[in-house]
């Protein structure tokens, strides 16, 4: 399903008047103090109030479900029906309390109110054309990535530690707040940090740069601290809710294989590894498709150890094996070179795009051009 175009801008005041008024008109969705409780609270009234155009999973009782039933699939993360369209009966029947008949009714209804038949070409090209894409902070990777990290798709940025992706995903959790126009997402961030690298000291920093209110910027980022595949996995239900309350442009994931591979070792669990990555990747697919939010997971690298190894250090490539790189629209490896500061980007893997490589540097501001001395 194609993503839907955001209607509205995200509101964040800036601190200086030398910013262009397309962002100094900008002010804070919520005031910078206000309670976790009184966060949920508006989280659970806006929810059933308003999805943002989306079909709410409430409509489904005009057609014979009960509430109960609504409630059910509410519970599993499906907070409009076009979530309940991306998911298999088996998976629906698999629902405490839902039935193969109540699955079989459920997905009939659904597929009644939605329009999930052929589209033709023009339309699809049109859709494409309406596409915000993030722009990096480096002019040379987003010229590489065709403008910036595309919504409604999934990236991986994979790379040895210090190589850049959490600097990429810290500058990312502000750009994501602009405006179209200025290279934004004009939405929320929700953070899924597994490896605890998040840091508001660096959102600080990058909010300085843009002369963007820090507070503001902080405030309209959602971070979860994972501890377990379970909770990992778990933490997408309500994922789903605050996006089907909010308006969110980008999800980040950093880093998507970190605990799967502390809590599966060894080749004898590498097909339950394998398995639970992939239920974990649905879930994110659907919340890409579902709100047309850009998802950017990092991810760690291991060696691949061949014939070739013998003449020369092993390739790297990056962790997760087929199941990551089929679920990924775009790749991009981050590594670093001999050159203090100096950082190379390479893209491998687009649908749309060629192979291409370009420097970059980590600032103070994030992610920037890398200028030659």
């Amino acid at each position: 399903m194609p993503p839907k175009k955001r209607s509205a801008r995200l509101k964040i005041k800036t601190t200086s008047a030398s910013i262009p008024s397309a962002v100094s008109t900008l002010t804070c969705v919520n005031p910078p103090n206000s309670s976790v409780q009184e966060e949920v609270e508006e989280v659970d009234e806006e929810r059933d109030e308003c999805l943002l155009g989306y079909q709410r999973i409430s409509s489904l009782e005009k057609y014979g479900l009960s509430k109960k039933d609504t409630d059910i699939l509410r519970s599993y993360g499906h907070n409009t029906i076009e979530s309940v369209m991306m998911v298999p009966k088996k998976r629906i029947m698999s629902y405490e309390g839902i039935s193969e008949a109540k699955a079989t009714k459920i997905l009939i209804e659904v597929r009644k109110l939605m329009d999930v038949g052929f589209t033709k070409g023009d339309k699809v090209l049109e859709q494409r054309q309406n596409l915000i894409k993030i722009r990096t902070g480096s002019r040379q990777l987003d010229r590489i990535l065709g403008g910036g990290i595309e919504t409604g798709s999934m990236t991986e940025v994979f790379g040895e530690s210090g190589s850049g992706k959490s600097q990429l995903c810290h500058t990312l959790a502000v750009n994501c707040q602009l405006p179209a126009d200025e290279g934004g997402g004009e939405g929320r961030c929700l953070w899924l940090d597994t490896e605890g690298t998040f840091r508001t000291e660096r959102i600080v920093e990058i909010s300085d740069k843009l002369g963007l209110n820090f507070d503001c910027v902080l405030d309209n980022i959602s971070v979860a601290r994972i501890f377990n595949t379970g909770h990992q996995m778990d933490i997408m239900v309500q994922a789903s809710a605050l996006m089907a309350s909010s308006n969110y442009s980008l999800v980040i994931v950093d880093s998507v294989i970190n605990l799967f591979r502390n809590e599966f070792s060894g080749r004898g669990e590498l097909a339950d590894r394998q398995m639970a990555l992939n239920r974990f990747l649905r879930h994110l697919m659907r919340l890409s498709c579902e709100y047309g939010v850009a998802v950017v997971m990092t991810n760690q690298v291991c060696a691949t150890v061949d014939g070739s190894a013998v003449f020369g250090a092993p390739e790297k490539v990056g962790a997760g094996g087929h199941v990551l790189a089929h679920a990924c629209q775009t790749r991009i490896s981050f590594d670093k070179t001999k050159k203090k500061g100096k950082k190379i980007a390479k893209l491998f893997q687009s649908p749309l795009l060629p192979e291409a490589e370009c420097f970059f540097a980590i600032s103070d501001g994030g992610i920037e051009d890398y200028e030659k001395e």
